[in-house]
């Protein structure tokens, strides 16, 4: 996870923009091709991608980037700790 990654790709595209490329990324990874390095690669997208969303939803609910984006850092370490 990426704190700056994810509030640019807040900033810069729209919520459905990246839940499409979420969809995207997760049909890829069912493809029987698919490396470990290419899985670990995608599985940090994916993890930006899904904090980028997360941030979406709390701007939407009236916070600024900024504390969005702190939040939600806040949020996952909180959930490593425990």
């Amino acid at each position: 996870m990426k704190l700056p990654v994810i509030r640019h790709l807040q900033q810069n595209n729209d919520k459905e923009s990246i839940e499409k490329t979420i969809e995207v990324l997760e049909s890829f990874t069912e493809h029987r091709s698919v490396t470990d390095i290419d899985m670990d690669v995608i599985g940090e997208l994916l993890t930006n991608l899904c904090g980028a969303v997360e941030v979406h939803d709390m701007v939407a609910s009236g916070m600024n980037d900024r504390d969005a984006a702190n939040a939600f850092a806040q949020k996952v370490l909180g959930s490593i700790d425990r």
